[in-house]
């Protein structure tokens, strides 16, 4: 789980999101306007809501992740915590990945004018990307399909 901004037309907003690092799939997200940790520990504990509770979760290094509130709900599960150095390549790579990938092929296409905008835009794209945006890491399978362990769609002959 990490933090982004996206620019809009004025100003910006903040992207919260957890991935799976197996299949790259975004479980949960949410934007805000402040860098609260209330945003975060909601994507959270959807994640958790909808795909269960997993024995680790990486982290970024903010003060979201350090927060008493944030902390609790991952303890209450007994969830460990791991958090990467300051600086290290390998601090939460897989959704550091996600963050280009958003902003080149989505957000920056657009100027987003609120907030209902760019949630409705993140939206749609992270739905597409999940289910329809193959990986060569995954053998070319879409998030979704690695996820749920879906076969390959068949070639149709033209």
């Amino acid at each position: 789980m990490d933090i982004t901004y996206i620019p809009m037309a004025r100003g910006f907003i903040y992207l919260a999101a957890v991935v799976d690092c197996c299949t790259r799939r975004v479980l949960s997200w949410r934007v805000s306007i402040t860098l609260e940790a209330d945003f975060c520990i909601e994507a959270v504990e959807e994640a958790l809501a909808r795909h269960g509770t997993p024995e680790i979760i990486n982290t970024g290094q903010g003060s979201q992740f350090t927060s008493t509130d944030f902390i609790k709900v991952l303890a209450a599960r007994e969830i460990r915590i791991s958090m990467d150095g300051k600086g290290a390549w390998r601090n939460n790579v897989f959704v550091g990945r996600l963050w280009p990938t958003i902003k080149y092929e989505e957000v920056y296409l657009r100027a987003y004018a609120s907030v209902s905008e760019a949630r409705a835009g993140i939206c749609r794209h992270l739905g597409f990307y999940n289910s329809r945006r193959p990986h060569s890491s995954l053998d070319g399978k879409t998030p979704d399909q690695a996820y749920f362990n879906q076969p390959m769609p068949e070639a149709v002959a033209a």
